[in-house]
């Protein structure tokens, strides 16, 4: 049995909901619904079939104008119905939004698509990504943490012409592999000497503090390794590209540009995506994550990451051992996602996530 509990994000002005009665809130709560299963305009005809209160078309009518004047409402030129606005989407998901916990059944699915058994960590992040994704029918996104646990060893592995497997484990006991590109014809011998040059160099150093000393003794020529060595140990290093913030995982992109009716909502989508690659993106997803004890949502421009309207960030924050926040994990998706749906299970998802840290 789902227990139905108020949306606990983000504090609203009383005034906001208390100027609302009883049927505005209930004729903005069930257009919101509708318009969050459709994506379409919704009529007053729709909400009088759909509503318990005893109210005619031309009363809901009376209602959706209220509303509309209120900033809550607008009306689409091309259709007699109304849509939410960002504002109107706002007080629906902090105020009136109602959601149920997850089942059990629910749980344990998320707990097993989120298990690392045999897996590396960036692969589990990668299936959690790919999971949410699913389930909300928008982009996954992971903020994975930084790789700033000490070194315990490093190891290249041959695995044909022109390709070798790193396998890295971290003084923590996680095991990390990546495939790199090496030099067509490079003799075995060359990964065994570049993961001996490394490994006498780990000393419990971070793999940021490895690259620095190593990238140093390159530039300066203090090495005895000839050059496809360099090659690979530069290319083994770089496969873990080391920013302060960790690095982003994208699942599910394609999602975003499902059912886009004109073409500056495809120029939008895809500038989204170029700002994603970026650091400083990155950055500012840990950043949105950090604002508050649980779950995020942010509407249209909250979040800073796009200017438009239309979509919508929903993250959690996941901890380490130490309860430090060093990741975060959620979606990005249309503004019509399913909140209801999708707050409940990015947020046991963020929590199974930290127990695996843990």
């Amino acid at each position: 049995m789902h227990t139905p509990m108020k949306s606990p994000l983000f504090a609203v002005p009383s005034n906001a909901i208390s100027a609302l009665d009883s049927r505005a809130t209930a004729v903005l709560r069930e257009l919101v619904e509708v318009y969050v299963a459709t994506g379409e305009p919704v009529g007053s005809r729709t909400l009088s079939r759909r509503l318990p209160l005893n109210l005619s078309p031309a009363s809901i009518r009376n209602v959706m104008a209220d509303l509309e004047e209120a900033g809550l409402l607008y009306a689409p030129h091309t259709s007699a119905g109304r849509l939410p606005t960002q504002q109107g989407l706002r007080l629906f998901v902090d105020g009136i939004l109602e959601f149920g916990d997850l089942g059990e059944e629910e749980r344990a699915e998320i707990s097993a698509r989120c298990a690392a058994h045999g897996r590396s960590l960036q692969e589990t992040l990668a299936e959690a990504g790919q999971m949410l994704s699913g389930l909300a029918g928008a982009a996954g996104l992971v903020v994975a943490p930084k790789g700033d646990a000490s070194l315990r060893h490093i190891e290249f592995v041959p695995l044909g012409p022109g390709r070798a497997l790193v396998v890295l484990v971290q003084g923590d006991g996680r095991v990390e592999n990546r495939v790199i590109e090496v030099p067509a014809g490079l003799p075995p011998s060359s990964l065994v000497q570049a993961g001996n040059y490394l490994n006498a160099r780990l000393a419990g150093r971070t793999l940021d503090e490895t690259r620095s000393s190593v990238t140093e003794d390159i530039a300066a020529n203090r090495t005895a390794l000839d050059a496809l060595t360099h090659q690979v140990i530069e290319a083994g290093l770089a496969t873990w590209a080391g920013g302060g913030s960790g690095s982003l995982i994208l699942r599910g992109q394609a999602r975003l540009l499902e059912n886009l009716e004109n073409l500056s909502r495809v120029q939008d989508i895809q500038a989204l995506f170029e700002r994603l690659e970026a650091q400083e993106t990155t950055l500012k997803l840990l950043e949105l994550a950090q604002r508050g004890t649980g779950v995020q949502i942010f509407i249209g421009a909250e979040s800073g990451l796009f200017s438009t309207a239309g979509l919508s960030v929903v993250v959690a924050p996941f901890r380490n051992a130490q309860e430090k926040i060093v990741g975060a994990i959620g979606v990005i998706g249309p503004s019509r996602i399913n909140y209801g749906r999708v707050i409940p299970v990015v947020d046991y998802t963020a929590r199974v996530i930290g127990r695996l840290l843990g």
